[in-house]
């Protein structure tokens, strides 16, 4: 279950070993750029017995490779080992914005982003001549020349903290299933996994080392189990909402990541449509633009034996982990979702 970073976090938090005690297996903490989402996953770590702990996500830019390395070996140690380090490219608007840091060369950062925090994590000394990174940082490279090769003072708990990627571009995904132990595409649609990631996937796991075992896909997907018709609208119009932030307003024109996601999909027009809409301020009619197809597809919403289906369909497109966001109005009725939810998966 991915917390809300907009919300009342006390009071989720309050909250979760209700969550944890019918099933829920993991909770992920986002950041984008609100409250940091390290400090809240600490917090949790001391609430929870059996969560796995996910950034998600902590951008690459914010922080140093070593910065990102010591920060999962602490989370990973004040858990008891229940870290997973997701990690993502974010996008010039948050990274430029407001972190005040040149958007450059995502792909090849986090492929040196991972090698390094590997290094950090086996207590290697840090020694690393990448084409971002250089550890220690000479005269050459910027350096006064003093820096010296150091490895990590405390011994990991794991000197292999499970990582994720963030990813929808192919060139991403295929780092992703080269290197990364997980993989988070945005906006998924179970039935187009080949046509948007297929070759992608097949080609980085060509060059996978087996020693990181199979690549796991976690995917969001908003969750309400009812019968009741009115309810299922409503709860599938945030998604139709949510949807179109990105799809439309997420970028500029010839610029937006997740409006090319869903033009692989096949919806070559509708983006255009909801992308023109959005960004000429007509968000209402960009959201009504986005198909109800693809709505219900990225959704765990309606009857139980329809979201039944709907996780048969992640299941069969390779999907590892659903963090499901309960949409119900109670705190009752989530915990009811998720308890549901985890009944189905079992």
């Amino acid at each position: 279950m991915p917390i809300n970073y907009a919300g009342d976090f006390r009071e989720t938090i309050a909250n979760l070993r209700d969550f944890e005690g019918v099933g829920v297996r993991r909770i992920a903490v986002p950041e984008a750029y609100s409250f940091d989402a390290v400090s809240q996953l600490g917090y949790i770590a001391a609430q929870t017995d059996t969560m796995e702990l996910q950034t998600a996500i902590l951008p690459m830019y914010s922080r140093t490779p070593t910065n990102l390395a010591m920060t999962a070996a602490g989370l990973d140690y004040i858990s008891g080992g229940r870290a997973i380090l997701g990690i993502g490219a974010s996008g010039p608007q948050v990274i430029e914005g407001f972190h005040g840091v040149k958007y450059d060369f995502p792909l090849g950062r986090a492929r040196e982003h991972a090698e390094i925090c590997r290094k950090v994590w086996r207590r290697e000394k840090v020694e690393y001549a990448g084409k971002h990174y250089t550890l220690p940082l000479d005269a050459e490279h910027g350096g006064s020349g003093l820096g010296k090769a150091l490895k990590i003072i405390n011994h990991p708990v794991r000197e292999r903290i499970p990582m994720l990627l963030a990813a929808i571009g192919p060139k991403n995904v295929e780092l992703a299933a080269e290197l990364f132990e997980e993989f988070q595409p945005f906006l998924f649609h179970p039935g187009y996994v080949d046509a948007a990631f297929g070759e992608s996937l097949a080609a980085g796991k060509a060059k996978r080392d087996s020693a990181l075992g199979e690549l796991r896909i976690v995917v969001q997907a908003a969750a309400y189990i009812t019968e009741d018709s009115e309810q299922i609208e409503n709860a599938l119009g945030f998604v139709r909402h949510h949807a179109a932030l990105y799809i439309g307003g997420m970028g500029a024109r010839g610029k937006n990541f997740y409006n090319s996601l869903v033009q692989r999909y096949g919806y070559v027009e509708e983006a255009k449509v909801i992308q023109d809409l959005y960004l000429d301020g007509k968000k209402v009619e960009a959201a009504a633009a986005v198909p109800d197809e693809l709505v219900k597809a990225m959704s765990l919403i309606g009857p139980r034996s329809y979201v039944a289906e709907q996780i048969a369909a992640f299941d069969e497109a390779g999907v590892g982990v659903i963090l499901a966001s309960p949409s119900a109005g109670t705190h009752r009725e989530r915990v009811d979702t998720m308890a549901t939810l985890a009944e189905i998966i079992a």
